[in-house]
């Protein structure tokens, strides 16, 4: 299409954006044979605008101090610059990013640190995450669910339902969903699963339930397990994450629930 608009139709403008969404595709997704990427190489770098033809990095400034990079990859400006915990200060918090010449460029600031899991707040990006805990129990009408009101007892099923939008097509996600304390699985069997046009690989494990998935096209998408209530108490029932793992900046977290449990 590229070469197209530039040969045929000699738009210039419809050249440059077009070699934006190829760019901005590439970002979540891979190109997967040789010739794919040299093919999108010649028409990034043969049509249009001459993306190599300026060096200059964006300025980043945290908290009024310039990011200085260690090392700079060729061609695509790519570095990372990582702080130890003594270096951070709360100022760091005011970003600044100054582009001085033309074309696109991204990239991603992460802060990692430990916290409450009662104080996590829900965090969204271009993936959303929504978790949500009911209650499955047999009556004449046959097995029905309800959200999770007030306390629960030892021995109920909760069935746990997490809703997965995503606003663009992207690769490799790993979703992983925290399990309460005093929960435990139904289904301890990793396997393989297709559902909705959708193919995900779920593994169970001692702490979270993983869901890894290699192609997620643009959609909502509604997951669902089940897990039966061991112990008394009161505890978290833990947040559910996801991660673009080819372009981490895509990540998001739900909310974690109070979970109070009676024997009785």
């Amino acid at each position: 299409m590229i070469e197209m608009f530039a040969e045929v139709a000699n738009d210039k403008e419809a050249v440059e954006d077009c070699k934006i969404w190829l760019l901005k595709q590439k970002q979540t997704q891979n190109w997967k044979t040789t010739k794919a990427t040299s093919d999108a190489v010649y028409a990034l770098l043969l049509r249009g605008a001459n993306l190599l033809a300026s060096d200059k990095l964006v300025k980043v400034l945290l908290g009024g101090e310039e990011v200085k990079p260690e090392r700079v990859e060729a061609g695509t400006g790519y570095y990372q610059k990582i702080y130890a915990g003594s270096e951070v200060k709360s100022e760091m918090g005011n970003i600044e990013l100054i582009k001085e010449d033309e074309g696109i460029a991204w990239g991603a600031v992460h802060w990692q640190y430990l916290e409450d899991m009662s104080k996590v707040t829900p965090h969204e990006t271009n993936l959303k995450l929504k978790k949500a805990l009911f209650v499955k129990r047999d009556t004449d009408k046959g097995p029905t669910i309800s959200p999770v009101q007030g306390a629960l007892k030892v021995g109920d099923l909760v069935v746990v339902r997490i809703e997965l939008r995503t606003d663009r097509d992207m690769e490799y996600i790993h979703m992983k969903d925290q399990r309460g304390s005093g929960m435990e699985p139904l289904n301890v069997i990793s396997h393989y699963k297709y559902q909705d046009g959708l193919a995900y690989y779920e593994a169970t494990k001692d702490t979270a339930t993983h869901f890894y998935i290699d192609y997620l096209p643009k959609g909502v998408y509604v997951f669902e397990y089940e897990l039966r209530v061991q112990h008394q108490g009161t505890y978290q029932s833990g947040m559910a994450e996801i991660q673009c793992m080819y372009a981490p900046e895509f990540n998001s977290h739900s909310e974690s629930f109070v979970m109070q449990v009676t024997d009785k």
